[in-house]
This record gives structure tokens, C-alpha cells and sequence, in this order.
């Protein structure tokens, strides 16, 4: 990976991190945002994730069928 740079965060004293802004936009993460966080041994991924309302999930469901 030469000449290129991967952005670092720290953990701080509440175990917070900050997303670097290039990490943000890459992303599209926006404040308010949530982000479903899996372990995979010691990697930590966090993935942007948005919440259906259940009488809409429960509408698309019966719409597939």
C-alpha cells in the first residue's frame, strides 16, 4: 500500500472513536445515523444500517407475496 494513507482513529476514555471526514463521506454517514457494529476476531466493522417501521415491514411483506 504504498503512497497511500489509511486514517487512524483512538479509542478515548469512553471507549468513543471519531470517523475520519474521508471515512464519513466514503460511507455517506450522516450525524444521527446508526451503524450496526460485528466482530470478526479483532476486526471491528461498523455497517450504516436504517430502521423500517413494523406495520411498513409487515405491508412489503405481504406485497411479495
Amino acid at each position: 500500500m504504498e503512497g497511500v494513507t489509511v486514517p487512524l482513529v483512538k479509542v478515548k476514555e469512553k471507549f468513543q472513536v471519531t470517523l475520519p471526514a474521508s471515512v464519513r463521506q466514503k460511507a455517506k454517514v450522516a450525524v444521527g445515523d446508526l451503524l450496526e457494529a460485528t466482530v470478526e476476531g479483532k476486526k471491528i466493522t461498523l455497517t450504516p444500517k436504517s430502521i423500517v417501521d413494523r406495520e411498513i415491514a409487515l405491508a412489503l411483506e405481504d406485497v411479495k407475496k
